[in-house]
Order: C-alpha cells, then structure tokens, then sequence
C-alpha cells in the first residue's frame, strides 16, 4: 500500500468509525500529508526514527514551532499505529521521538497605570446598570485574580462574604476550593451593583452575574465587554480577562515579593506555574534599570556614558 492511500484510508476510518471533528480530521490531514510528502516513494516499513527525526528537524528549520511538531508526531504517531495493528510496519517509528521545546511566552500584563485608568475608565453611554454590573465585574477580576469561569459562576450567596468579610470562595481547577481576598474598591463596585441587580435578574436566577435577559452572563459576553471597555479608555492592546489576572498576580507579585501567597491566591497547584510571573516582575525591574541606573542610560551623541 502507498503512502497516500493509506493515509486516506486512515483518515476515512477516523471519520466513520471514530468520528472524529472536521476541525481535528483537517489538522490530521495537513500533517500526515507532510508525512506523505517526506516519504515519497519510499516504502513506509522502511520510514524509520532517523527519517522521523531528520524531517522534525528540517520543519523545524522551516520555522515550525515546537507546539506545531508535537501535535505533527501525535498524527504520525497514531498513524504508524493502526500501521502497525495492521501489520503493515514492523514498529512504530516515532516512538520516543519528542520535539524541540518552543519559548515560553510570557503572559501580557497591564501595567499599574493601565489597570488604573481601565478601572476608573467612566463609561460616557450606555445602560447605568450594566455599567454598574461591569465596574464590580472588572474591579473583583483586578482584585482577586478569578480566572474568567470562576467569575462567571459565582452565585448571590457569595457576596456577602464578599462584603462583610472582604474574601470570595471560589471552585477552581480539578473542583479545588479556594478562598481569595476581596479589596476595597471592589467591594464598593460589589455593593452598588447589588443595589441594582434586582433591576436586571429573573426572579429565580441565582447568579451574581446577569445578562439584560435576566440570566447568567455567558464567558463570551463578560469577554466582550471588557474589550468594549479597554477601547474606551483608549488603550491600543487588546484586553481579556484572563490578562487582569496576570496583571494581579505581576502587581502582587512585585509589592509583595511573595511567590507562595500569590500561588495561593491563583490556585496554582504547582509553584512552576506561578513562577512566570516572577520573570514579569524582572522584566519591570529591568525597565526601571534601564531609566534609573547611571551607568545603563546612555546619552545620544555623546559616546560615552554619565559620570
């Protein structure tokens, strides 16, 4: 059997027999023709680790990230499998094979000016309800560092611990518990949106959050209107949730110094998750550096540096 017509085959039995999405059935396709491509005529029993390898690492001369070859040797990989169940190659040629690691990216956090002139941002039109809804929305992701369906999902009874006892409870990731504070200002949006919330809620609905349907405001929604928002304010980079909490975390993080705290507060289960952000607060330190320090400022047209 030819390299092609057994890809095709294997992409029509994940179709029909385990109905695989179009949207997975086309990424299979785009990298198994790769495959089909490095192979040429080349039998497949004869495609062994160093071909698999020798092609990983032309791709990734080619520009291909690391994330994009792991998922490209998953589709190999599976591929070479119902090969070998089929007895149509001996072993499975990308067993053990890993691909290169890409960089890390770091999460994009707002400075402390930015989150400050979002927050005090004042919306010019728009419902005075859902502008109230929004402030206590945005000021607790600042203030708590929720991760969006955390926020989403909170309930009426959570808010008077809110406002009486200045901490949310939240269930996170893996149905862990958590209890995170709630700061000043977010307890003043809190308790003037509730205040109004009744204007806005179905009669039944028990969630903190409502859409002007009365319902529980949907992840999709609660995204939107932050954008809305940051584009008010006039700032050129886009904003989401889940870019707030980094920006909790980082500000935290560099008053505080206090990694273990902040894993606590996020709900991090492993303190290398929370660790990134100990690059961000470098990297705001770096900038001060920059500025400050005599000896890295540098001054044009002089050639040398200030005494």
């Amino acid at each position: 059997m030819d390299t092609a017509t057994a890809v095709s085959d294997y992409l029509a039995e994940l179709a029909e027999q385990r109905r695989q999405s179009p949207h997975t059935l086309s990424n299979y396709g785009r990298d198994l023709k790769r495959l089909v491509l490095a192979a040429g005529d080349q039998p497949l029993h004869r495609f062994d680790a160093l071909a698999v390898r020798r092609q990983v690492a032309v791709l990734h001369g080619q520009g291909l990230s690391g994330r994009s070859l792991a998922r490209l040797l998953s589709a190999w990989r599976g591929f070479f499998k119902w090969l070998q169940l089929r007895g149509e190659v001996p072993a499975n040629p990308c067993e053990g094979i890993k691909p290169p690691k890409s960089p890390k990216r770091l999460p994009r956090a707002l400075s402390v000016e930015e989150a400050q002139g979002l927050l005090e941002q004042s919306p010019e039109a728009g419902d005075e309800c859902l502008n109230c809804r929004d402030q206590a929305m945005f000021e607790l992701f600042y203030s708590s560092g929720l991760r969006l369906a955390e926020l989403a999902s909170l309930d009426m009874d959570t808010l008077e611990g809110m406002l009486v006892e200045g901490e949310v409870r939240v269930l996170g990731k893996r149905s862990k518990i958590r209890l995170v504070p709630v700061g000043r200002k977010a307890r003043e949006a809190l308790a003037a949106w509730a205040r109004v919330r009744d204007q806005l809620a179905n009669q039944e609905e028990t969630a903190l959050f409502v859409s002007q349907r009365g319902s529980r405001l949907s992840l999709r929604m609660i995204q939107e209107r932050l954008r809305r928002r940051a584009l008010e304010t006039g700032m050129a980079t886009p904003v989401h949730p889940h870019m707030l909490r980094h920006s909790f975390a980082s500000h935290v993080l560099q008053s505080s110094g206090d990694l273990r705290a902040v894993q606590e507060m996020l709900g991090h289960a492993s303190i290398a998750s929370t660790q990134v952000y100990t690059h961000l607060d470098f990297q705001h330190l770096a900038k001060v550096y920059d500025v400050a320090h005599p000896r890295a400022r540098k001054k044009p047209g002089s050639g040398h540096d200030g005494d």
